[in-house]
């Protein structure tokens, strides 16, 4: 099964106590009179997942904008320098430190005051790309564990959102820091982070329950950023390149997928859409495998399987059913 490792957890809730103080001294009035939002709370977000919960839980009381725009994938993210100063005029940051290192150095530069950062909301824990233990797989040099991390950090998966009860609990992180930074609409950022949480606790069940009984517990995908739903829903993971889903394969690493892919059953190779799908064609083929789209949302673009969070994780579900088996 896959590799677990809690992060310590002695600073989150002093960083998460910290950040509250801050944003304590944004009020509403202040955010209305800067960067001519037309009254409304400026928040940056640095990627889509961030963006999702700001528009879902500030609605019209906010004015979202995101650094990371569709079609570019976000690990990839450059931030000119009259982005950063931009940055610093926001009044509210939400990102997640260790997943965009451009988004980490901006947001030390701009001096902004509000940031939220989404690993301070949940515990990170360190995933394997491989959740089976092969010997083949020390040498094989393809990125195990993601490289992610930061100081005291190392090795941190930052794909929390694809876990929907975990991304629940930033949800309501973000809500609390809303309701700081603004808080003459304090009720209804409040109300509106209740019914978001209450439907990514319907997803997870959802998922659950679409999950429970399949012919097959292991999945093969170009872009290892499954680790928290996999544990989650007691599945397997088998990252073809590890965290980028950019990098080339070693031939051991396709080699050992081969032997997995037999043993394991296993049916398809997912890819995603924002990132080249030719090594999950090659292993496929090589394999007599087909191929099918697992969405790390990092984005939504017109090749999305879906218009936003819900549909697209709906259809991950979909083809995860699909591929597995599920009876």
């Amino acid at each position: 099964m896959n590799v677990r490792r809690l992060i310590p957890a002695a600073a989150l809730t002093g960083a998460v106590a910290l950040g509250a103080t801050a944003l304590t001294a944004c009020s509403g009035a202040g955010a209305a009179e800067s960067g001519g939002k037309d009254g409304k709370l400026g928040v940056t977000a640095s990627f889509y997942p961030m963006q999702f919960l700001a528009e879902q839980i500030g609605k019209d009381h906010v004015k979202v904008d995101t650094l990371t725009k569709p079609g570019v994938e976000p690990h990839d993210l450059e931030i000119t320098p009259r982005q950063t100063a931009q940055l610093g005029e926001a009044d509210v940051v939400l990102y997640l430190k260790s997943l965009q290192p451009a988004v980490d150095k901006a947001v030390a530069q701009s001096g902004v005051k509000n940031v939220v950062d989404a690993a301070t909301l949940t515990p990170l824990e360190a995933h394997a790309a491989s959740g089976h233990d092969h010997e083949a797989e020390a040498g094989a040099g393809a990125g195990h564990d993601h490289d992610h991390g930061h100081e005291g950090e190392a090795g941190a998966d930052p794909h929390v959102w694809l876990d929907p009860a975990k991304y629940a609990e930033i949800a309501k992180g973000v809500g609390a820091a809303l309701e700081k930074a603004d808080p003459d609409h304090a009720a209804d950022y409040q109300k509106n982070t209740g019914e978001l949480v209450t439907k990514l606790t319907a997803l997870d069940t959802e998922f659950k329950d679409g999950l429970a009984n399949t012919a097959t517990k292991t999945f093969i995908t170009t872009h290892a950023a499954f680790g928290y739903l996999a544990e989650r829903y007691g599945l397997d993971q088998e990252g073809i390149s590890g965290v980028d889903p950019e990098s080339e394969p070693s031939p051991a690493r396709m080699k050992d997928l081969q032997a997995i892919a037999k043993k394991e059953n296993v049916s398809t190779v997912f890819f995603e859409t924002l990132a080249s799908d030719k090594t999950a064609k090659t292993l496929a083929s090589d394999t007599g495998l087909t191929t099918d789209v697992l969405d790390p949302l990092e984005g939504i673009t017109d090749k999305s399987q879906g218009a936003d969070y819900f549909e697209v994780m709906r259809s991950n579900l979909k083809n995860l059913q699909k591929a597995l088996g599920a009876k």
